[in-house]
């Protein structure tokens, strides 16, 4: 149950109100921004909340026990808080919202309605638009572990054991083709499509800090090409430098010729196919125990 606060409660039940809603909003890279829907900055907690965000707030559904009911927010693009480089470049993915209710004449008399985590955030012209999630919808997550015969381990994670120091290399940008291709330098040790599956994490430029997947590596003359999952960080240039990580397409054979850590598979190889399962016993098929993929 919540508890207004009596300063609060007392200014409720007055004639007349002077409310407004206000965002505190802390990205996983630790950046803390303030956001309000009043027409002039407010200070509380040791944080600036910007009127000039644009931001404005949605009708939100709230449910009862556990469920997943959410909003959204939506503002314009300002140079002084969000901009489009920065949303198209993902640095607010996953980042904590705490919404409050605030008496903007009086901003100690406030109140924390309910905190929520950015889910995907849509871009509309000079405006963007992002989804407020009740942190109860990461129980809709899938947990435990999958029986298949591919690996269900991250590359280098404790289950798997790869030490990832040893298939990472430094590459430099010679080129970019589009937001979703670039040329790096520096690869020309490794064998083509060695990086496939694998990240790459800018270090220099205005995108260090920043990650993503690779979809595909390829040799092209004099350079390495590198094909992303998804449009890449905006204002990389030539001359930005990065970490790039090998991948992994979580087969056995991989596993054995690539990592050497056959003994450490976290997937069933030899799991028979559903042609099998549904199968029968006849005079042409052998059943001597030996693995039947490998």
């Amino acid at each position: 149950m919540r508890t207004v606060p009596a300063g609060l409660q007392a200014h409720l039940d007055g004639e007349a109100t002077t409310l407004c809603n206000a965002w505190r909003v802390v990205r996983r890279d630790g950046v803390v921004l303030g956001f309000t829907d009043h027409d002039r900055d407010l200070d509380f907690d040791g944080l600036t909340y910007l009127a000039a965000s644009g931001f404005e707030a949605s009708e939100t559904e709230d449910g009862n026990g556990l469920s997943a009911e959410g909003g959204d927010v939506s503002g314009g693009f300002s140079a002084d808080a969000i901009t489009a480089e920065d949303l198209s470049a993902g640095r607010y993915d996953g980042a904590k919202v705490e919404v409050f209710l605030v008496n903007w004449q009086a901003t100690g008399q406030r109140l924390l309605l309910r905190t929520a985590e950015l889910g995907e955030v849509r871009r509309e012209g000079g405006l963007f638009r992002a989804e407020l999630r009740r942190l109860t919808h990461t129980l809709d997550q899938v947990k435990g572990r999958i029986y298949g015969r591919q690996c269900d381990a991250v590359l280098g994670d404790a289950r798997c054991g790869v030490n990832l120091a040893a298939y990472r290399a430094t590459a430099t940008v010679s080129a970019v083709t589009d937001d979703m291709h670039i040329e790096v330098t520096g690869l020309s040790g490794f064998a083509e499509r060695f990086f496939r599956y694998g990240v790459l994490s800018f270090t220099g430029g205005a995108a260090a800090g920043l990650s993503a997947d690779i979809e595909d590596h390829r040799k092209a003359a004099g350079a390495d090409s590198l094909t992303l999952w998804l449009p890449m960080a905006a204002g990389v240039a030539v001359g930005d430098t990065l970490q790039v990580t090998a991948g992994c397409d979580k087969r056995f054979s991989t596993c054995k010729a690539k990592f050497n850590n056959r003994l450490n598979f976290q997937g069933f190889p030899h799991m028979p196919g559903s042609d099998f399962s549904y199968g029968y016993a006849d005079g042409q098929t052998v059943h001597d125990g030996r693995p039947l993929y490998g």
